[in-house]
């Protein structure tokens, strides 16, 4: 069996045929895709659980209900494997990717990696995509004969060019593909959808802005409209709530409007037609993606840049260092598995990798046990 139902896909989307292979080849399961043996490889990968402590925006441990970066990893699966299909590609292979794009991501945040490449200058770096390809290709090691997940070429091909306004990693291995199959675009979107719309929910929960902030923003005036028309007698909470879904709402009709729009355009007949051209395939229309900038700019001035967000980076960069520093100066801290690969890898690409896996609360006691030794 190579795909649930091919006959229901399009010619451009990726079939198992598509997948390119396996670094390591192995025999096709009786009843599961190729794909489908992805995702559940994904699933079951120890980084993977790691993502249930793992700081999405909001720190987890302070309160019970912020997302995490396991549950934003689930909502944008949610999203992808709605926009796939809709437009009738391949669900399985958006999934995988939606579930493994964050794999990479250190502890607290954006400031994690922010301070891991900063001391990584001179040693190759630290980017969290790049990352999420290191772990499904080499960090992760449950199988006797290879290292890695052993994913599929496809799905590693999708990791490897994740792409949002935030994210353009450089990966030479895939240099010369000038896109990512539609699949793996339409997680970028997805991305870019969840992480909105659950960032704005979440800031309005906790209280770093009001309603009345957003009175100025296109998107929320159009979501809030909405919610007003069809509830008119609820209860604020819920029109607030019921506004932010019609964010995530807006930006997925108007994913699928533009992504069909610009399909029809160029006709693709073979998943390569869609990875040859330079222009993505999946993308929010003019209109609205104008208005999803302008609400991520506010989010960015006054979420992630919130006087509470920025005392939490400060602490967060302050305990990476320090922890960095101390394995650096002592490799006899660093558990033997990843100090016999110094050798190979170098000593500030494994504490690199080793403080890149860990969740906000084994960095926060790793850091604690180091400073009561010194």
């Amino acid at each position: 069996m190579n795909d649930e139902s091919p006959a229901s896909l399009k010619p451009y989307a990726l079939h198992a045929a598509d997948s390119g292979g396996r670094v390591h080849a192995e025999a096709e399961h009786p009843y599961r895709s190729c794909y489908q043996r992805d995702r559940d490889r994904i699933i079951h990968c120890s980084a993977f659980r790691r993502l249930d402590y793992k700081t999405q925006v909001f720190v987890p441990h302070e309160q019970d209900h912020y997302r995490t970066r396991l549950t934003h990893t689930l909502e944008v699966a949610q999203v992808a494997r709605t926009l796939a299909r809709a437009l009738r590609v391949n669900e399985d292979v958006a999934e995988a990717v939606a579930l493994a794009h964050d794999l990479g991501h250190p502890p607290f945040g954006h400031a994690g990696e922010e301070i891991l490449n900063e001391l990584m200058a001179g040693a190759g770096g630290f980017e969290h995509n790049r990352q999420s390809l290191r772990v499904v290709d080499y960090l992760e090691h449950p199988y006797p004969d290879f290292r890695g997940l052993n994913l599929t070429n496809a799905v590693r091909l999708c990791l490897a060019r994740h792409e949002t306004r935030y994210d353009t990693p450089q990966i030479d291995e895939f240099a010369d593909i000038p896109s990512a199959p539609l699949e793996g675009q339409l997680v970028d979107l997805a991305d870019e959808i969840a992480y909105t719309s659950a960032d704005l929910a979440d800031a309005l929960a906790v209280g770093w802005i009001t309603i009345e902030q957003l009175a100025d923003l296109e998107l929320w005036r159009r979501a809030w409209t909405q919610a007003e028309r069809e509830m008119p007698e609820a209860r604020a909470i819920h029109k607030r709530i019921s506004a932010c879904r019609g964010v995530l709402g807006i930006l997925a009709d108007d994913a699928l409007a533009e992504t069909a729009r610009r399909i029809d355009r160029l006709k693709p007949t073979c998943p390569a037609d869609v990875q040859d051209t330079p222009q993505r395939c999946a993308a929010f229309g003019e209109e609205t993606g104008g208005q999803l900038e302008q609400l991520q700019h506010f989010l960015l001035e006054n979420v992630y840049q919130h006087p509470v967000a920025l005392r939490h980076h400060a602490e967060s960069r302050r305990i990476i260092t320090e922890l960095f520093e101390a394995y650096l100066s002592d490799p006899a801290l660093l558990p033997q598995r990843y100090r016999g690969r110094i050798d190979t890898d170098g000593i500030h690409r494994v504490i690199c990798d080793y403080i890149a896996g860990m969740t906000d609360r084994f960095c926060r006691e790793e850091h604690q046990q180091i400073g009561r030794r010194s």
